[in-house]
């Protein structure tokens, strides 16, 4: 179900890690923003739209991991952007014979049936450092940055006041660096930097994974992700109860644990 979070903005909550599809109304339909996660919950999706009598005109994917470039027949066949490094990532990977297999790898086993493949990262790339999504709606700033993926990309809704975060800035996921960059601890400090330059214009945030915040809370999670990079950045433990015996999700120990050991790996 959508629910409001801000004028013209709504957002829709999955049960696969609380993602969040996030749809900004325009003028002619909408703009939908990392959909998911299974065919049921697209369906749904699709319907909701359909009563607000607004269609989807567009899409954009924040990065190129599976889950941020899904998509349904029922959405139609608009553009779907994603920043040129997102694009050519995805596109990397699909071009490989066995890309079903290497997507079916990171598949919860319990959703890998009712996951669309057929246009999964079907995206029309934007051009190198765009700024703006190129839409008949309103002004939605794009911060792209490598943090956690190749070509990853914030959008700022302005006149909404409110920032679509992908997939950082979680009350329920710690920071997942993107190892395969040159510099990851560095690459999250400095997209952290840039979310701070724009905390003054926010008033809710939607991460990827988690709860919508407030911009209060956007600020608190920007600290507690600092924390938590720059204590591995000294290779300290962090002080970070998602990644403690009390984390949201039994799983997460094990992800900061396999990041400390490919940071050290380095």
């Amino acid at each position: 179900m959508l629910r409001p979070i801000a004028d013209g903005v709504l957002v829709h909550e999955s049960e696969f890690i609380q993602s969040n599809a996030v749809v900004v109304q325009g003028r002619a339909g909408v703009l939908l923003v990392d959909p998911g996660i299974t065919t049921a919950e697209m369906a749904g999706l699709a319907d909701d739209l359909r009563e607000l009598g607004q269609p989807v005109v567009a899409g954009f994917s924040t990065h190129p991991d599976w889950d941020h470039v899904l998509w349904h027949p029922r959405f139609g066949d608009g553009p779907r952007w994603g920043t040129a490094r997102g694009e050519a990532a995805i596109r990397e990977t699909l071009a490989r014979a066995d890309w079903r297999e290497v997507i079916a790898e990171g598949l919860p086993a319990e959703y890998s049936d009712d996951i669309p493949m057929e246009l999964l990262g079907l995206l029309t790339p934007l051009p190198v450092d765009a700024t703006r999504v190129p839409w008949d709606g309103p002004a939605v700033r794009i911060i792209e940055h490598r943090a956690h993926a190749p070509g990853h990309a914030a959008l700022l809704v302005e006149d909404a006041r409110v920032l679509v975060a992908g997939d950082m800035l979680s009350d329920i996921l710690m920071p997942f660096l993107d190892l395969e960059a040159a510099d990851p601890l560095e690459d999250y400090l400095a997209a952290l930097e840039l979310f701070d330059g724009v905390a003054d214009e926010v008033d809710a945030v939607v991460p990827g994974h988690g709860s919508v915040g407030t911009g209060a809370e956007l600020r608190a999670r920007i600290a507690q992700d600092r924390a938590y990079v720059e204590a591995l950045r000294h290779g300290d433990n962090p002080d970070d109860d998602r990644v403690g015996p009390s984390a949201p999700l039994d799983w997460l120990p094990d992800v900061h644990a396999w990041q400390v050991e490919r940071l050290a790996a380095r």
